[in-house]
């Protein structure tokens, strides 16, 4: 069974105490009022795309994601099975531009394609574990050139026996400025205690033939008391032999992919980022209402935005709510480890299940199953490490920052689970007001001259894309 932490009244205080106190070198606190003044979302329909029987530009197999150029064109990058993307394009009235996009092993072609943007000027940028690249795209959709990024899914065959590695991928976030991109830290996997003293906030340069990354931002790394295993590995299945006799262990593989990687506790506070016109950072990284400001360049912290509005102890209630959620979430979790895995070389044949096991949700992800070539997988298993509880529910559910600089800051619920309040507040410290939950979603994605993007999907789950415009009091 879950369990929460062992010292929650002493942990509490601690983390009061280092969220609500601005970082060094910050030069402004700005705290605001902690009563809300409504806001009714009078958004004015621009158009809407998406079908479920029309012409094959009109239907999108799953909506991943959704942009904006500064002409008010929209982006919509649709993602099919087997790793298939297409960016299919409209302008600003909704009317069919162009659709761009293909599957394979040449530039421009997509492998496996994980995270999107576009520049304002209407350049596209895709990140593609498969390529180990960022494909670049014109404004007309045309390919341009690769970007190396030596990160993803690698292959080393020493000794003949294929070996598979693999990172993950985060979103990104276009830089307004152009020539970049930026990546967050947004729930660290490899912070046993005592190490890891920051998450980062990273911009990747793509002006040249290589990616060239630096930290800007130096976020908080919450303490964890105990190192909880991500996945747990017991058993040493081989694999076929290679060419010179030597074999290769399933077992071993997994066991260090794995070392060092710890699971979050349930509740851990995630980092959260949005950037602004002028390429100024706003984040979130701490349980308490704070809304930190850096600067674009150095990433210098300028302003803290704060309300007194506090975290929420962890509950046996809360426990109980947790618990649950984890084992209806355990299939979901199984089915995105066999999309991440299945398939890859060295991997291909494994079982994968979606069996649970204890109350705390932890649950088999791999067992048993036949190896190309010959062996099997028989006393091998994977599982998912038992879960841990932060001590108390972040304020903050989710961040992001519109194209005139505003932020939109989404709160937790009266539930843990819920979506919460919708606060409009400017990088100045300026509170413009609250949507009351359930009033309007979180936009997936703004725009230009107050537009904004709503993803939607029907009884029959066919996605499509609303396109609203901001009243000016919220832009």
């Amino acid at each position: 069974m879950m369990s929460a932490t062992r010292t929650p009244f002493v942990l509490i205080p601690l983390v009061a105490a280092l969220v609500a106190a601005p970082r060094a070198g910050a030069q402004e606190v700005v705290e605001l009022t902690d009563r809300d003044e409504r806001l009714e979302p009078a958004f004015e329909e621009v158009f809407r795309v998406g079908v479920l029987d029309g012409e094959d530009w009109e239907m999108f197999a799953m909506v991943r994601k959704v942009a904006f150029d500064a002409e008010g064109n929209l982006y919509v990058f649709d993602a099919g099975t087997d790793n298939v993307l297409r960016i299919v394009v409209f302008d600003r009235s909704g009317a069919f531009l162009r659709e761009f996009g293909t599957s394979g092993e040449g530039p421009g072609e997509f492998k496996y394609p994980t995270s999107y943007g576009v520049m304002r000027d209407g350049t596209t940028v895709v990140r593609d574990l498969g390529h180990q690249s960022y494909h670049i795209f014109g404004p007309s959709g045309a390919f341009e050139r690769l970007v190396r990024n030596r990160v993803g899914i690698t292959q080393d065959s020493g000794g003949g026996v294929g070996v598979t590695t693999i990172a993950t991928s985060t979103p990104i976030q276009v830089d307004p400025r152009g020539g970049a991109v930026y990546t967050w830290d947004a729930v660290s996997l490899n912070a046993p205690a005592g190490t890891s003293p920051h998450r980062a906030i990273s911009r990747h340069s793509l002006d040249g033939e290589d990616v060239q990354t630096e930290t800007v931002v130096e976020a908080w790394q919450p303490p964890r008391e105990t190192a909880e295993d991500l996945i747990t590995v017991s058993g040493n299945a081989p694999v076929v032999e290679g060419p010179g006799g030597q074999q290769a262990s399933l077992g071993d593989l997994f066991k260090g992919l794995t070392r060092g990687l710890t699971r979050p506790p349930h509740f851990e506070p995630p980092l959260l980022m949005g950037l602004l016109p002028d390429g100024g950072i706003v984040y979130s990284d701490s349980s308490a209402y704070a809304l930190k400001v850096a600067a674009p360049d150095d990433g210098s912290l300028s302003r803290t935005i704060t309300r007194p509005i506090h975290p929420q102890p962890v509950t046996p209630r809360i426990e109980e709510l947790a618990r649950q959620r984890q084992e209806e979430a355990q299939a979901q979790v199984t089915q995105e480890f066999q999309s991440a895995l299945g398939g890859l070389a060295g991997l291909t044949g494994i079982d994968f299940n979606t069996s649970t096991s204890g109350a705390g949700g932890a649950g088999g992800i791999v067992s048993g199953g036949a190896l190309p070539g010959g062996g099997s997988l028989d006393g091998l298993s994977l599982s998912l490490g038992e879960e841990t509880l932060y001590p108390v529910v972040p304020v903050i559910r989710e961040l992001l920052t519109s194209w005139e600089g505003r932020i939109w800051v989404m709160r937790r619920g009266d539930e843990v689970f819920e979506d919460g309040p919708i606060d409009v507040v400017t990088a100045d410290g300026e509170y413009v007001g609250t949507y009351r939950p359930g009033a309007t979603e979180m936009p997936h994605a703004f725009g230009p001259d107050g537009l904004a993007a709503f993803i939607e999907l029907d009884e029959f789950d066919v996605a499509s894309v609303v396109v609203r415009r901001l009243p000016t009091e919220v832009r």
